[in-house]
């Protein structure tokens, strides 16, 4: 076996993993306080980038500005849906929330199409391209950048959360949320503000994707699918969870790719995380962090 084509595997696949993790989050943070699934998510992550591309080409900002802005659009984006579309659901059947979730993907794709098109689009070299030598292997800097910002996004949200008061209250509406009204939660906002975090996060990674490709394109729009497996795994209520599980589905989709898809001709790598996620799913039915929730009637 090849040590260094091993290794480089692995590489990718963390870096990939990190991305999927970070959108994850995205996941994790709405059903945590929602009790939804949204299944938007990964538009949320296509819109972002589109609007980050958009500045950085037409407007000529800088990278820091042009990105303050996609997170500032983001987050209203994510308001408005959670105020207009979402809250009259208040009380629905959990599947009319995902239905309505299902066909908001549908919308966003179909806009963006009628903006910029299905063609690849470049965008704009962000990070330096040339690569550093980490022992025999060759990295690009932008892979180093893209595993960067995802620790330090993650770091953030994870002092967020803990520290914060509208993180703590988020973490108590998460809990229970008929306790959380009763010590003066408002529930309202703290949904308002998790569907905000969750496209400022999907928007992140939809912007270092594009960093890492060199291009973006409506293929981004099934990144929410793609990392469906990856909350499951993890857990739907765990954010570690959903670290976890975009770096195991990272490097075992990559594995996947350089050693079993020559073999077979191709395809391993698409098939490879739900087979993992079916396997350890018959012994953690729960997901790897997920909390066990038994109901007596």
């Amino acid at each position: 076996m090849d040590v260094t084509f091993l290794l480089q595997l692995i590489i990718n696949g963390l870096v990939v993993g990190s991305i999927y993790a970070l959108v994850a989050t995205g996941f994790v943070i709405i059903y945590k306080a929602t009790s939804a699934l949204n299944l938007a998510q990964g538009e949320f992550l296509m819109v972002g980038a589109y609007i980050c591309l958009n500045l950085l080409s037409k407007y000529q900002m800088p990278f820091w500005q042009a990105i303050l802005i996609t997170f500032l659009f983001s987050a209203i984006l994510g308001i408005l849906i959670e105020r207009l579309i979402l809250r009259p659901l208040i009380g629905s059947h959990l599947i009319s929330v995902i239905m309505v979730t299902l066909g908001l993907s549908s919308i966003l794709k179909a806009l963006i199409q009628l903006a910029y098109g299905t063609d690849t689009i470049p965008f704009p070299e962000v990070f330096p391209s040339a690569p550093v030598q980490i022992g025999p292997i060759p990295v690009s800097q932008g892979y180093l950048y893209a595993i960067g910002c995802v620790t330090i996004l993650v770091l953030i949200l994870t002092l967020f959360f803990k520290y914060s008061k509208t993180g703590v209250a988020m973490r108590a509406t998460a809990s229970n949320q008929q306790v959380a009204l009763s010590m003066g939660i408002s529930v309202k906002r703290m949904f308002a503000i998790s569907w905000a975090i969750a496209a400022i996060v999907s928007s992140v990674g939809g912007v270092l994707l594009g960093t890492i490709r060199g291009g973006i394109d409506m293929s981004l729009s099934f990144m929410g699918l793609k990392v469906l497996p990856v909350v499951i795994l993890g857990g739907l209520d765990s954010i570690l969870g959903a670290i976890v599980g975009g770096i195991i589905i990272g490097i075992l989709e990559n594995l996947s790719g350089g050693f079993i898809d020559p073999l077979v001709g191709g395809g391993a790598k698409e098939v490879a995380p739900y087979i993992a996620l079916i396997l350890i799913l018959m012994f953690k039915p729960y997901g790897l962090f997920g909390k066990k929730k038994i109901e007596r009637v």
